[in-house]
């Protein structure tokens, strides 16, 4: 199926189960499906609190990527859960991005993964079975990729595609890196270009040239397997990774977590080329629209901040790289670490500073 097919509304009597585009199934797809961080905070807010127990090294309280629980001195479990809709059209290729998507939230805390779960929602009265096989394959080959299992999971029938994992993994808890340790005078450095919000909205337009989705599967489809080497770095303070709730979004968690603002400097942000010129070009997504009105009270722009620019600093990434805050001087050495891994895209975008807990953004 050609990545830039034009999407049409079509009913029941009319669907050829054997020739749907995945998203015309769903109501988003990838981390645009998530909840928006305002109404999920006041999901969350009534609840109780967690039962204590000093064993849980990283819960609840900040937000972070995973949950974290020490075994020994040695180890400690990593464990995280991420699902989704279909992101893009190809079985295969929404598999793969699920499943890293996933994963990646265990190398934000440094983890090491070592087996997963597959959580399967499908309309099996609208997908042919050969469909939901590629997608179960797609995650398969991800999980095999980076060497883990996949050991069972979870099914049920859902009238959306719904595809993602139960993942887990290692660390050892002098290497944990939190999303709320950051330190002021520390430099914030960004692992992949930004824009995969923008790319999938073109997709489901049937906007997006063959250029723009290879862009797309790239970038969503790398590891974040940088992660274990950063968190053998004392100078790396404070990692997420991010996702759904855009580049601003996952920053607030690190300088509410840590009690700091953070400045980003907005022509240093990396961005995907074909992103670029959507967002340019005026593209715009409602999960961006939705996070802004999120968090918007605490994000300080400038006056001569375009609009494309504020919608990427929103757009909600799926498989997002690592933003990673590190001691000044050894900024040039985690960069270096990201280069050396491939990840093109890393670059400086920001720093911390003593002061309330927000986002100023400088030109």
């Amino acid at each position: 199926m050609s990545p830039n097919r034009k999407r049409k509304e079509v009913s029941e009597d009319e669907m050829d189960k054997y020739d749907i585009p995945l998203t015309s199934l769903s109501h988003g797809g990838g981390c645009g499906c998530k909840i928006a961080p305002s109404v999920l905070s006041q999901m969350l807010a009534d609840l109780p609190a967690p039962f204590a127990n000093p064993a849980l090294l990283i819960g609840t309280e900040t937000s972070d990527d995973a949950a974290v629980y020490q075994i020994n001195e040695t180890q400690a479990l990593v464990a995280t859960t991420d699902f989704f809709m279909p992101i893009v059209d190809d079985p295969f290729d929404f598999g793969r991005i699920a499943a890293t998507n996933a994963l990646s939230d265990v190398y934000a805390v440094g983890g090491k993964p070592i087996m997963a779960l597959a959580l399967v929602g499908m309309p099996i009265d609208k997908l042919p079975m050969e469909t939901m096989q590629k997608i179960l394959a797609g995650g398969a080959s991800a999980c095999e990729a980076i060497g883990i299992p996949i050991a069972g999971g979870h099914s049920i029938d859902a009238p959306e595609p719904i595809y993602g994992l139960v993942a887990m993994g290692l660390v050892d808890p002098a290497n944990i890196k939190r999303n709320s340790q950051g330190q002021a005078g520390d430099v914030l450095i960004l692992g992949k270009g930004l824009g995969v919000g923008l790319l999938s909205a073109a997709l489901q337009k049937g906007n997006l040239d063959d250029e723009g989705y290879a862009e797309m599967i790239a970038v969503t489809t790398k590891f974040n397997s940088v992660g274990v080497d950063l968190s053998l770095m004392p100078d790396v303070h404070a990692m997420t990774d991010v996702t759904g709730f855009g580049l601003l979004g996952h920053l607030l968690e690190i300088c509410r977590g840590s009690g700091l603002k953070a400045i980003i400097e907005a022509d240093r942000l990396p961005i995907l080329p074909t992103a670029l010129k959507l967002a340019k070009s005026g593209v715009n997504t409602g999960a961006a629209n939705r996070n802004w009105a999120s968090y918007g009270d605490d994000v300080t722009l400038p006056a001569d901040l375009a609009d494309w620019q504020k919608s990427l600093l929103c757009d909600p990434q799926t498989s997002g790289g690592l933003l990673v805050a590190c001691a000044a001087d050894a900024a040039d050495d985690v960069l270096k670490l990201f280069h050396d891994q491939d990840y093109a895209d890393a670059a400086i975008v920001g720093s911390l500073a003593d002061g309330d807990a927000g986002v100023t953004v400088v030109i």
